[in-house]
């Protein structure tokens, strides 16, 4: 077996109504001034308020920023920062989508290094260390609470990503509660996120894709796929909901351990270009590069394909071995 790494989140928390865990994490870790980072529909949707809530019962006090935008700009991550600074934030909670947690990371980095953006975009150029780090996703695709990527927009057309083990938080908690009045639409376009991370996780051609990170793919296709249609039609379904965030992490956790690829590679720049959502953008991609890979990688596929079909578990060959995808039509690649 070749070496590999793997690195996570040191404490996930996860059940509808673990946000009250807020207040033990302000005393261990946020600490007395906390800045919340979020933006205005989740303001609006109520969920930012237990939040605070809970952080006041913890002996913290609050300031919160609510600027961020999906596909977040540089400018916004100045404008939080300097908020940061300027309230002497010991700590930072993102709420939200994962742009509210990609800025939250981003935020408590650079209030802290001292480091100037420009200079940390690509993979390991974070040289300083972060504030304390709490994030709370309200939809299950992104992955961003268990992983260490922050996706910035730098141009008209252009996004640019920071990769560091930094950026991993403190801890990430999965409340469904805070997921129940998701739209269907936005329900349905992050839980396909979430499921193309699963499937380029499981067959990255990358040098550290590896046992835990594909074990992960597998569980978190099988829960999603399980989930989804149930979050969709009826968004107040707690135990779906509930399953989707677990879903979604475990992706996180197995896509920032094995990477993406080409669904994602050419995913960003039509979302960058057309604003479309990210979800949206991978499921407009994902078949043309199925089929493409099927040659190279059919039969990962055709392994991972009954963790979203059960039924469509592959014949067993007479000597207990499942045939190969040359036998077996994958549908994933249908």
């Amino acid at each position: 077996m070749s070496t590999f790494t793997f690195a996570t989140v040191p404490q996930i928390i996860a059940g509808p109504g673990c946000i009250a865990k807020l207040s033990e994490l302000t005393k261990t870790r946020l600490g007395p001034r906390v800045l919340v980072i979020s933006d205005d529909g989740v303001v609006k949707a109520g969920l930012v308020q237990p939040a605070l809530a809970t952080l006041a019962n913890g002996g913290a006090e609050t300031s919160t920023f609510t600027g961020v935008v999906a596909d977040p700009p540089e400018t916004i991550i100045h404008a939080a920062v300097a908020q940061a600074i300027a309230f002497g934030a010991t700590g930072v909670l993102g709420i939200g989508g994962g742009s509210s947690l990609d800025v939250a990371k981003l935020v408590a980095l650079l209030c802290k290094s001292g480091e100037a953006l420009g200079d940390i975009y690509g993979v390991g150029k974070v040289s300083g260390q972060r504030l304390p780090l709490v994030l709370v996703p309200t939809t299950a695709g992104t992955g961003s609470e268990v992983t260490p990527i922050s996706i910035v927009t730098t141009g008209a057309y252009e996004k640019k990503g920071v990769v560091s083990p930094v950026l991993l938080p403190d801890a990430a908690l999965l409340d469904a509660e805070l997921t129940i009045g998701l739209p269907p639409v936005v329900t349905a376009a992050t839980g396909i996120d979430a499921m193309v991370h699963a499937i380029e996780a499981f067959t990255s051609a990358s040098a550290n894709n590896n046992p835990v990170s594909r074990a992960l793919a597998k569980e978190a296709l099988r829960l999603l796929g399980a989930n989804i249609e149930i979050a969709v039609v009826n968004g107040t379904n707690l135990a779906a909901r509930q399953a989707m965030l677990i879903g979604a992490m475990l992706a996180g956790q197995a896509f920032a351990n094995s990477p993406v690829a080409a669904v994602h590679a050419l995913a960003y720049p039509v979302g960058g270009r057309y604003h479309v959502a990210h979800g949206l953008s991978n499921s407009l991609v994902l078949p043309h590069v199925l089929r493409f890979n099927a040659t190279a990688c059919g039969d990962a596929y055709a392994e991972l394909a009954p963790c979203l079909f059960p039924h469509l578990e592959p014949p067993i060959k007479p000597s207990g071995f499942p045939v190969s995808s040359k036998d077996w039509h994958c549908c994933l690649c249908a």
